[in-house]
């Protein structure tokens, strides 16, 4: 039977998925592409080989124990979309973020984390996987197809942090321009550090801009990888998607600051 790779449901719907869970009507084009590539993985995989290989998620940022972990707090800002990651006047870590559009736009205020969970997927939006039929479906958990035999898997939103009901801060895709529906993504690469320097009860300030715009927010390099296609089904389908890429430190000992100096 030849492979099929649909959406369910109305385009709007379609439209959810990849890369990073919000991808614009616009984007279905290119988002057939990537979704006809993970049906070509899923057939691979399916079948014992090996799937393509992924490019590379290289970007990093280090990240640098607390001396006291109650005195960590994290600040956002939205125009620079930077995140910081403060004990006190220590920076504990400095990454770019990507943050919500226009029409639904990232919440403003003083917040705390009141919940981690570090292989969180998406109750909502991802993928209806059809082994049998070597078929996805992409859309919402409301939307399943016809017939037996679909199982529906969450879009992956891994070492997710959530500061408002409904909004966190996860891994995903950092777009150069907003793009969430609220949230906050930071690179996979990062996530786990920023989990593992965060406590429920860390407070999260989120403004237009933060003081630490101008110093530590100067010539931050961000990830160039948002473009790149998706996982292939033995990472995107499994526990491996919450897993870092790379084999850097989760934290260092030294500050920002100390190390550079």
């Amino acid at each position: 039977m030849e492979g099929k790779v649909k959406g369910s449901g109305a385009g709007s719907e379609i439209a959810y998925g990849f890369p990073g869970l919000e991808v614009l009507e616009k984007n279905i084009p290119r988002l057939q592409q990537i979704a006809s590539a993970l049906f070509i993985s899923l057939l691979l995989f399916s079948a014992g080989c090996t799937a393509p290989a992924v490019p590379p998620r290289e970007f990093d940022c280090a990240a640098f124990r607390p001396t006291d972990p109650k005195k960590v707090k994290v600040k956002v800002s939205l125009n620079n979309q930077m995140l910081y990651v403060m004990e006190g006047n220590r920076p504990l870590m400095v990454t770019p973020t990507c943050v919500g559009k226009k029409a639904t736009p990232t919440p403003k205020g003083s917040f705390s984390i009141f919940l981690k969970q570090a292989k969180r997927r998406a109750n909502t939006r991802g993928f209806w996987v059809h082994e049998a039929r070597k078929e996805i479906r992409l859309g919402r958990n409301t939307g399943r197809p016809s017939g037996g035999g679909w199982r529906f898997l969450g879009y992956p939103m891994g070492h997710w942090c959530e500061f408002a009901p409904a909004y966190g801060i996860h891994a995903g895709w950092v777009h150069p321009t907003p793009s969430t529906r609220g949230c906050l993504r930071i690179h996979r690469n990062v996530a786990p550090k920023f989990f593992a320097l965060v406590s429920v009860g860390t407070k999260v300030h989120i403004a237009d801009s933060q003081v630490e715009d101008l110093t530590l927010g100067q010539g931050v390099l961000r990830p160039t990888d948002f473009n790149h296609p998706e996982f292939p089904p033995e990472i995107m389908f499994t526990d491996k998607i919450f897993e870092r890429a790379t084999s850097s430190p989760l934290l260092e000992e030294a500050s920002v600051e100390e190390k550079s100096a």
